[in-house]
């Protein structure tokens, strides 16, 4: 990449701007550059698909085979807030493996080797999935807060629905107790 030591990379929304080099010392968060660079991040418009889903991310993503081989297979990927849908090619012509973030436990084993970021996806029955993308990627990322935020909201859901039977008992308590002699 070409461009001024210390320079800022836009990186997204959300994201948070890094220099070239990869490093975030203090002389180069330092001045107005760090406040123009985090000006100058793009907005990003959340698409939907067709069911009315709003999409986090899409794009390519290699998956490991399960054969013998274990070769390294391009899928398109689009990260949705409830799954991660896996198509054989980008024309999204063929049915795809939805993943339910229901059904994934964790992303583990991150590792950056070169221009690759290699992560595991581990399910609830223990199954896991090797997956790699380039760095600028960052898939692991994006499926990891995906996984947050669908957990997150599932626990507010578990959390809500057992304080309304909570309530509920306690009117039917105090219905019982103002028939009572």
């Amino acid at each position: 990449m070409g461009g001024a030591p210390g320079a800022f990379i836009s990186r997204g929304a959300g994201q948070r701007p890094e220099s070239e080099s990869g490093s975030c010392g203090k002389s180069q968060r330092a001045g107005s550059s760090f406040f123009t660079a985090r000006l100058q991040l793009k907005v990003v418009k959340m698409r939907k698909t067709a069911d009315g889903t709003q999409v986090m991310k899409e794009g390519v993503l290699e998956k490991r085979g399960d054969s013998l081989l274990q070769l390294w297979k391009k899928k398109y990927c689009v990260l949705t807030q409830d799954c991660l849908r896996l198509y054989p090619d980008s024309q999204k012509r063929s049915r795809s493996k939805d993943l339910s973030l229901q059904e994934i436990r964790t992303v583990d084993c991150v590792e950056r080797t070169g221009k690759y970021i290699y992560f595991t996806v581990v399910t609830t029955d223990n199954k896991e999935m090797d997956f790699r993308c380039l760095a600028e990627g960052s898939w692991n990322a994006a499926i990891t807060m995906a996984l947050i935020e669908f957990k997150n909201k599932k626990a507010i859901q578990s959390f809500r629905s057992r304080q309304d039977a909570e309530m509920l008992s306690v009117g039917q308590q105090e219905k019982l107790l103002g028939r009572a002699p």
